[in-house]
């Protein structure tokens, strides 16, 4: 039975069930069950299909929110998956781990009208969910395989969207990663209970199957020169994204048992995957038992306390040097971690870290709100005389990523960044200095988030689709 739409001033919001708290800190399975038909097709309908839908305006994508909500209403699940996947390269991705709160359910129509949002994102995860048990998604099928390659550095979102478009353009497509596994972050750096791996790993096969070649283990600048990847291929791309973690310059900075976000959830990724990982074996990366303190308020910061409770921590607590009205993190993934059992602990920044060889203690400034900074937000400033100590046996440190110096990595001086590091490209080709490499992703725009990344290598694979039909009209005319 089909739902007719409109239905908000009826139907309340509902997500689907979630797992009991007991339940889910002991695995890192997904915490939300999946929607049943019956109820994906309702929350569907309560779509106000509204004139200007601003959920669409605010998905960076611009995926046709509204239509495939409808289609999903009437019970027409393919052609909702057809028109979900048509504007997004990885809809089961984005339904799991995009902020929604802060996108398209943030800004839905009936939200703002105090309804109660379309629950957007479960929506679309179930969609997609049920494209790939029906056997609905295809490997690329080229008709006319073209003789132009393009060579592209990274395997992450960018980089695979980038490749999955130039694919289906008939081009040829090696994708280089350093890694042993492709996804990047989607693989080693969001845990499980928010992406399950299988979900990355069937993604790629895909591509796999369709004819993208992938080389894992590869290390630009080591294994081959940019210059030497350029010869062999008539574009290249670099989606690498951003992965040096962002220090904070402290006292006792040295001591052991303080580790860098990514260490810490890639040993715990690793784990889960089946590989052998000694540094947690040994206990070094494992948070079983021990007083752990995160340091920072943004997703990557959730990641990391939500799976220091999975790992048996003694305790948890987050320092963040704002209130939680200015976390920079999703909100949902803040409830779950309170849910969950973490600590918040707000208004605070660490002063010093205190111990022998390893961390023991912090010493912590209370922080209080003063005067919005060039950004608009209110600066952090320090109060007199405030500093308490917590215990810690072990801090992970979530400030953020830069980027790697890539001119010197990839033995490339020609190739210009920003004051920032970032790959300097043109704005509307994303083309970098040296003719015929362009770039996509955080690389180019800093950390962000996966959706934007997609749009990036979407944005990038147009451009070397124009690039190449140039050389080809050029080399015509010399012929």
């Amino acid at each position: 039975m089909t739902d007719k739409m409109l239905k908000f001033t009826k139907i309340g919001q509902q997500t689907p069930p979630k797992r009991k708290v007991n339940s889910r800190k002991d695995d890192f399975n997904e915490i939300y069950d999946e929607f049943i038909t019956h109820k994906a097709q309702e929350q569907s309908s309560r779509c106000s299909q509204c004139g200007v839908p601003f959920c669409q305006v605010h998905c960076p994508l611009s995926n046709n929110i509204p239509d495939w909500l409808k289609l999903t209403a009437e019970g027409r699940l393919k052609e909702a998956y057809e028109l979900s996947q048509s504007t997004n390269n990885m809809p089961e991705v984005c339904g799991r781990i995009c902020p929604q709160d802060r996108l398209c359910e943030g800004n839905c129509v009936i939200e703002q009208s105090g309804h109660g949002t379309v629950t957007i994102g479960s929506v679309e995860k179930y969609i997609t969910d049920t494209a790939w048990d029906k056997g609905w998604v295809k490997p690329i099928k080229i008709m006319n395989e073209k003789d132009q390659s393009v060579g592209i550095i990274g395997a992450g979102p960018a980089g695979l969207a980038a490749a999955e478009e130039l694919r289906r353009n008939g081009y040829k497509i090696t994708v280089y990663d350093r890694y042993d596994r492709a996804g990047g972050l989607l693989i080693y750096g969001i845990p499980n209970f928010k992406l399950e791996k299988y979900v990355v790993e069937r993604r790629t096969k895909l591509l796999s199957d369709g004819g993208i070649e992938f080389i894992q283990n590869f290390e630009v600048g080591k294994d081959a020169t940019l210059e030497q990847l350029r010869k062999k291929h008539d574009a290249i791309l670099i989606a690498t994204g951003v992965y040096k973690s962002r220090e904070v310059d402290l006292p006792g900075n040295d001591l052991n048992n303080i580790f860098p976000a990514m260490e810490f959830l890639t040993a715990s990724n690793k784990k889960g995957l089946g590989d052998k990982v000694d540094l947690f074996d040994n206990g070094t990366l494992n948070a079983e038992g021990k007083d752990v303190v995160v340091i920072g308020g943004g997703d990557t910061a959730m990641d990391c306390v939500r799976t220091s409770i999975r790992q048996k921590a003694k305790s948890v607590k987050c320092l963040y040097r704002r209130d939680k009205e200015n976390m920079p993190g999703s909100a949902r993934e803040v409830a779950n971690a309170e849910e969950e059992g973490v600590e918040f602990v707000w208004l605070s920044s660490p002063r010093e870290f205190k111990g022998k060889n390893k961390i023991e203690n912090l010493l912590v400034d209370q922080i209080r709100l003063g005067e919005p900074d060039d950004s608009g937000r209110r600066r952090p400033e320090i109060k007199k005389d405030s500093e308490f100590v917590i215990k810690a046996d072990m801090v992970v440190k979530a400030l953020g990523f830069n980027p790697e110096n890539l001119p010197l990595l990839f033995d490339a001086q020609d190739l210009q960044v920003t004051k920032w590091g970032t790959i300097k490209t043109n704005f509307d080709t994303l083309e970098t200095s040296i003719r015929g490499v362009f770039a996509a992703g955080d690389i180019v725009r800093g950390a962000s988030l996966v959706v934007w990344a997609i749009k990036d290598g979407r944005d990038a694979a147009l451009s070397i689709k124009n690039f190449l039909e140039n050389i080809k009209i050029k080399d015509s005319k010399v012929a």
